[in-house]
């Protein structure tokens, strides 16, 4: 209560069993899987970076293929024109084959364009036996002599060349996306050609030159595709996980402080029941030469009397045992509370006795009483004797809260779960820095006391099923709310 704002006096502090380095090795197990989550996904995204560029080399691998059987296809087709449209009809009209004459150019021309103008072709030239380009898109080239090394001597020898040129600087070439990609194709132009290669009679060389540019660009867009899907999906997954992992440290953080705080309970709770036993065996020890020593003091004080009238040393020893034996009784009741005999009692009635009790105290320290009592109350299953005294110390720490005098405000209401009741105070209240301690044993801030009171208070109450709360008011003062069933839980 109120009175708690004195002096501070702190019998025993908190014992804090919690090892930190047991929660750290009970975290183990989690860290281990938090790092091997992470690991995991770094693996599978590197893994899938890598796939998607095997994939991307396959792609072009079988691009390359596709147009290779393309380009075969077309030169066959082209071949078979040449020598069907133009070799035979140019023979039996020339004579002779002269690429020079306008009339054969225009008809060569005629025949390859027509051939090719629905296939994907940049460039076509063609090589008499000489190395010399006889006819090509760009007549500028007719009459120069290239010289494709292998290639052409392949062709001669009935075989098809490729050649994949790609243009670009080193990193255009390694991601896969330069500048130009084009596919040069050299075989022979046969007076009749099977489908493979091998010509009765090679009458010159034919190659063609094929842009994959965009081909290799529609590859590599998929890559990126590819890549960023992944990428995205693997921070949709790292922020679950983060998510995920968060959650879990948060829900280990709270069973360890809620393990410390059992272990604190725990600790208390034994410690309290040791210090219980042996206060309620020396209790029991002190009290029979307790009440020698008051007897004895009670029968000097009358004999006292007779002989010296002013001698106080009488009365002051059967004062102070009467003090030790109330300290004795407060430790039986706390350290062995007692079961309560369930009776239908009435509140009401329990706190006017309280309050009759009190009547002259309170007159005298110029206390007054408001009662704010809800009419047609019910009864409730409890101990009037055991409630008698929890009320009366709760009183008597509002009275104590107030040594000039004041205001103690006493409610009673009914609710759905049984009866509610406020005792009020306008003391100075109860500073918040001690205010968690209230509760603990032996903690008091009186002169004289033993801490006990408010943990008698509670054992009272909570025998009963019910619960307390010491709170301060938005004014001054010091509310205690107490809630009682109608019947034990």
């Amino acid at each position: 209560m109120s009175a708690l704002s004195g002096r501070p006096i702190i019998v025993q502090p908190h014992m804090t069993l919690a090892n930190p380095q047991i929660s750290s090795e009970r975290a183990k197990p989690f860290r281990l899987v938090k790092y091997f989550t992470f690991t995991s996904i770094i693996v599978i995204f590197l893994g899938t970076i890598i796939l998607s560029i095997l994939n991307t080399h396959w792609a072009r691998t079988m691009q390359r293929e596709k147009s290779e059987e393309y380009a075969l296809l077309m030169l066959e087709n082209l071949n078979h024109q040449i020598f069907l449209r133009f070799i035979i009809p140019v023979a039996f009209e020339y004579g002779r084959i002269q690429l020079r004459n306008k009339d054969q150019f225009e008809l060569m021309d005629k025949v390859v364009r027509a051939t090719l103008h629905s296939f994907n072709v940049e460039m076509v030239n063609i090589y008499d036996l000489n190395n010399i380009i006889s006819y090509s898109f760009k007549q500028e080239l007719i009459g120069i002599k290239q010289d494709w090394g292998a290639g052409y001597k392949n062709a001669l020898s009935g075989k098809t060349t490729f050649h994949l040129n790609q243009r670009g600087n080193f990193w255009e070439n390694v991601l896969g996306i330069p500048k130009e990609v084009k596919l040069v194709t050299i075989a022979p132009l046969s007076a009749e050609r099977r489908l493979y290669g091998i010509s009765d009679q090679v009458l010159g060389v034919l190659e063609i030159t094929q842009d994959l540019t965009e081909e290799y660009k529609t590859i590599f867009k998929f890559q990126i595709f590819v890549v960023m899907t992944s990428t995205l999906v693997m921070c949709l997954l790292l922020l679950i996980l983060i998510l995920v992992v968060k959650r879990g440290e948060n829900i280990i953080h709270q069973r360890a402080l809620e393990r410390r705080k059992l272990e604190e309970q725990l600790s208390r709770a034994e410690r309290l029941s040791s210090m219980g036993e042996m206060a309620a065996g020396i209790s029991h020890e002190i009290r029979n030469p307790l009440g020698i020593i008051r007897s004895s003091a009670e029968l000097l004080k009358k004999k006292m009397a007779a002989i010296d009238p002013s001698n106080t040393v009488p009365s002051i020893i059967v004062e102070e045992t009467e003090r030790l034996n109330n300290i004795i009784t407060d430790f039986i009741n706390y350290a062995k509370p007692k079961s309560p005999n369930l009776t239908p009692s009435r509140i009401e009635e329990i706190i006017e006795k309280n309050l009759t009790f009190l009547d002259t105290q309170l007159s005298e320290k110029k206390h007054r009483v408001s009662r704010d009592f809800e009419k047609n109350l019910p009864e409730v299953m409890a101990d009037s004797a055991m409630l008698y005294q929890a009320f009366l110390n709760i009183l008597i720490n509002c009275m104590q809260a107030m040594p000039e005098g004041g205001k103690i405000r006493v409610a009673l209401r009914a609710n759905q779960n049984g009866i509610v009741i406020n005792f009020d105070d306008e003391g100075e209240g109860i500073p918040e820095e001690i205010m968690e301690k209230i509760w603990e044993p032996f903690f008091t801030t009186k002169e004289k006391g033993t801490g006990l009171g408010l943990g008698i208070v509670k054992n009272i109450i909570e025998s009963h099923g019910g619960h307390i709360q010491i709170y301060n008011k938005p004014e001054p003062g010091v509310r205690v709310t107490i809630e009682l069933p109608l019947s034990k839980r």
